[in-house]
């Protein structure tokens, strides 16, 4: 708080005062008070005044000064009535005050919708659980009857299910510290559900997987690194190149700090200009418009649900040539007992 500023505030208050101290003299020299005894009670007056403002003056910087310092230093500014005193006069105080009762009507609100939002999360898990069995019934049911059915009704019940496998990750990125262990994962099992589960629509697609160097093992969850592996494959299987046999490389790299799982197709690449966004929420790109429908969440779910499990995550592309995903595991024995 400037002195200036607080001047200026202050500006009807010595106006008054002036008038005041201007009656008292008129006043004085009415009665015939002697000069003396004028200039002693005017003096006594100016005096006051001027330590009253002052002190009052300094109270106050010294709150406000604090309560700036303390403001910008917040990242979660709502807490900064936590990080102040009360102050000892009657504005500080008010300003306090509603300072708390503010944050307790704000923290309310904020459990309030947590409490929805946790209702609708455990909602959804409930539903996709659900969904799930009559989807794994249909699939074997088309698996009975492969010859009638033909091989794209199995192709799409898959996707059904891959569908709403991503709908409960996503539900459970938020929170994904509640549903994984990290533990020791061999790469190539991982790769090897993966290449499994994906083995039809591979197989639809003509596309061919090679593996090398998977004889690795990372700390990671299996269950969600299957996952983000998956969301990587069913890109590879949808945009492919007409007249090319798709060819998905997979490969590990252990370096002195981390190890790197290299992801990478021969199918249409993703423009240069899109590369930076391809891992922003609902982002479709150039090929989520021309190629196939998109919804650009998928990789949006695998770069929370690494950014949760502490590893990095990049991308690399040519257009009409290859799209290359990269996963680092960085070399940590925290989770070893």
């Amino acid at each position: 708080m400037k002195l200036g500023n607080y001047l200026r505030d202050r500006l009807w208050y010595y106006l008054i005062a002036a008038a005041a101290l201007g009656l008292m003299l008129l006043f004085l020299a009415a009665y015939r008070v002697s000069g003396q005894l004028i200039i002693f009670i005017t003096s006594i007056y100016l005096i006051s005044v001027f330590f009253e403002e002052l002190t009052g003056y300094l109270r106050k910087r010294q709150f406000y000064a604090e309560l700036h310092q303390k403001l910008d230093e917040l990242d979660q500014k709502y807490l900064i009535h936590e990080m102040i005193n009360k102050p000892d006069f009657l504005e500080g105080e008010i300003l306090y005050n509603a300072l708390c009762d503010a944050n307790k009507s704000m923290c309310e609100k904020v459990a309030e919708h947590k409490r929805r939002s946790d209702d609708f999360r455990d909602f959804i898990e409930m539903w996709v659980h659900e969904v799930k069995l009559p989807v794994a019934s249909l699939q074997l049911m088309a698996h009975n009857h492969r010859d009638e059915l033909g091989e794209k009704f199995t192709e799409q019940l898959r996707r059904i299910d891959d569908y709403t496998d991503q709908v409960l990750y996503y539900a459970r990125s938020k929170n994904a510290e509640k549903d994984y262990i990290i533990k020791e994962t061999s790469l190539k099992r991982a790769v090897a559900n993966v290449a499994i589960k994906n083995r039809e629509a591979a197989q639809l697609a003509g596309a061919s997987i090679e593996t090398e160097g998977l004889d690795i093992t990372v700390m990671t969850d299996g269950k969600w690194l299957e996952f983000i592996l998956g969301q990587f494959m069913a890109n590879s299987l949808k945009y492919t190149v007409e007249g090319r046999e798709p060819v998905i490389h997979i490969s590990a790299e252990k370096l002195e700090d981390r190890v790197l799982l290299h992801f990478r197709d021969n199918g249409i690449g993703i423009p240069e200009s899109d590369i930076p966004r391809v891992f922003d929420k609902s982002f479709t790109g150039e090929n989520g418009h021309t190629y196939a429908k998109s919804t650009g969440m998928g990789l949006y779910i695998v770069k929370n649900l690494c950014d949760r499990l502490g590893h990095g995550i990049s991308a690399a592309s040519e257009r009409g040539s290859f799209t290359e995903l990269t996963i680092a595991f960085a070399k940590n024995d925290h989770y070893l007992i």
